[in-house]
């Protein structure tokens, strides 16, 4: 039997925990089953507790405080870990029906999605068939406001790409946090960077460097010949690919919420295998949301 689930992705502060809140408020209000992993151990505040978390097993807390490693280390070895102990997840995601989609909270630590094997072997064990079967689709969010900084938004851009490479799964790319860059960022601006190309670093300014500056000083390094070539050398890397384009989200707006949760389960094929519902099933389902 099928399962179906999202992977929700992403750099540190990108919204990743608001946006399952956001999901699973949404969810609910339209009586569908979520179930909700927690897979950050060092994620403490919850709009809704998760259904499974993997502080039950592991915490970075206690990782570090015993093995002395830190923060980016003892989130490597917390995820080393759950690989060795995957039955953590397997004995609780194998009872699920499909009915359910199962909503998975990743941490921030951009290694992960970038070159350390550890989330593809995760993955594998998730969509496997025959095991769990889960059809997976990655959702990755990059922060609005990177638009900003051009460069910033670049780097973001390649890193979404590097985990598409890397996962191989239907995957969203999310520009959250829609609700601040209102009225900083207008519109027709935003759109250029719905699918990003080099041609937004045509209004970048010149490439000379700036005399008056000390040569090694950060900000003119960052202003530079050199940093902006990189720059392009990025932006036509991520050109000639032709992978990566952003759905928009704003959490406080359900229908924007909503809308990505369609282009999710379009890529599951979350409705196809859904079974046809007798008027009385809808009634009873309903009854058990409204308390």
């Amino acid at each position: 039997m099928s399962k179906y689930g999202v992977l929700v992705m992403g750099p540190a502060g990108a919204g990743k925990t608001t946006f399952c809140s956001a999901l699973i408020t949404h969810l609910r209000n339209n009586r569908r089953s979520c179930f909700y992993v927690n897979l950050d151990p060092a994620a403490e505040d919850f709009v809704h507790e998760p259904d499974l978390d993997i502080k039950d097993l592991i915490s970075l807390e206690d990782v570090m405080e015993e093995m002395g490693l830190g923060p980016n280390g003892g989130l490597i070895y917390c995820f080393e870990f759950l690989l060795e102990n995957l039955d953590f997840l397997s004995e609780a995601l194998d009872p699920l029906s499909e009915e359910y989609l199962i909503i998975i909270d990743m941490p921030g630590q951009i290694e992960l999605y970038t070159h350390i094997p550890i989330l593809p072997a995760l993955v594998k064990h998730l969509t496997r068939t025959g095991a769990l079967d889960i059809s997976l689709c990655a959702t990755y969010l990059l922060e609005a406001t990177f638009v900003v900084d051009r460069a910033k938004f670049f780097a973001g851009t390649l890193s979404a790409m590097s985990a598409m490479i890397m996962l191989e799964v239907p995957h969203v790319n999310v520009m959250s946090k829609m609700d601040l860059v209102k009225g900083q960022v207008s519109k027709r601006e935003l759109k250029r960077f719905i699918d990003p190309d080099s041609s937004l670093l045509d209004d970048v300014d010149g490439d000379e460097e700036d005399d008056g500056e000390a040569p090694g000083d950060t900000q003119t390094l960052m202003k530079g010949t050199s940093f902006k070539r990189l720059n392009r050398a990025v932006a036509g890397l991520i050109d000639s690919f032709s992978m990566v384009s952003f759905l928009q989200l704003d959490v406080q707006d359900e229908d924007s919420v909503g809308s990505i949760l369609s282009y999710i389960d379009d890529a599951i094929q979350f409705h196809e295998a859904q079974e046809p519902r007798e008027p009385i099933e809808e009634m009873e389902q309903e009854e058990q949301y409204v308390e």
